[in-house]
């Protein structure tokens, strides 16, 4: 059981670090909450390909392991820099309200986000029964609770899922932009969130299922960083980017 020790059910890995006694936990969205990586994949691909169509057409497909490898977890922008620096295709940064047939950055990332809108409000997030328990768990013992998401569509997801009211703050990708914050795996978001619930960053507990997020969390400073791997597969990665645990659901934490 990951109790803030070092032990664990997950894959039977920790870092063995000593953990004090932790007062808030601050959660990742998408992939630890809500499932809607099915959904970004999905709008990243189409817009990625209908780019190289036009741009690159000897470059191959986008693949799930381009998504996990240079998207996953990043604010969109940053995504579509390192993809495209990944295959070796250089754009110009271009403006905000740039398309597709600008052939920029901004224009990539906006259209990346209208598809995933349309996705989202077509088929709606999948909810973890696992978190949500958890997590009102947790604040029914007391202990403070926060959301953190590189995306600026975290506002959006929580309240087509139903789950506006689980947290007490929400630091996301219009945070980012908004208080010049970096992305991950920079520490910035999560040390915002421990912030705002008046919380010192070794008294916080971060939850995570990309390899960025987790090496922001022990960047951080924070008390215990959980990876979580629900598929599988990933565990050894995000240990080696610095969690301290790795879990298939949050129902193997104990806090």
């Amino acid at each position: 059981m990951a109790d803030g020790g070092d032990q664990t059910e997950g894959d039977g890995r920790t870092h063995g670090r000593t953990h004090g006694r932790i007062g808030a936990v601050i959660l990742d969205l998408d992939g630890v909450i809500t499932r809607t990586d099915t959904l970004h994949f999905l709008a990243w691909k189409a817009s990625f390909e209908r780019l190289f169509e036009r741009v690159a057409p000897s470059q191959r497909s986008f693949t799930e392991a381009d998504y996990r490898e240079h998207v996953d977890g990043k604010p969109r922008l940053d995504g579509v820099r390192a993809l495209l620096a990944a295959r070796g295709v250089e754009l110009p940064e271009g403006r905000e309200g740039d398309g597709l047939a600008d052939a920029t950055v901004w224009g990539v990332g906006h259209d990346k986000n209208e598809r995933y809108h349309r996705l989202l409000e077509e088929r709606g997030p999948e909810v973890f029964p696992d978190a949500e328990e958890r997590v009102r768990g947790w604040r029914a013992e007391g202990l403070r609770t926060a959301v953190v998401s590189s995306s600026r569509n975290c506002e959006l997801v929580l309240r087509v899922a139903g789950l506006s009211d689980l947290f007490e703050t929400r630091v996301d990708g219009v945070t980012l932009a908004e208080e010049g914050l970096e992305g991950k795996p920079a520490p910035d978001l999560f040390l915002r969130a421990a912030e705002r619930l008046g919380v010192a960053p070794e008294g916080a507990a971060i939850f995570e299922d990309a390899t960025s997020g987790v090496e922001a969390g022990r960047r951080g400073g924070f008390g215990l960083v959980v990876g979580v791997d629900r598929d599988g597969g990933r565990g050894k990665a995000l240990l080696d980017h610095g969690a301290d645990v790795v879990v298939s659901t949050l129902r193997e934490v104990e806090l």
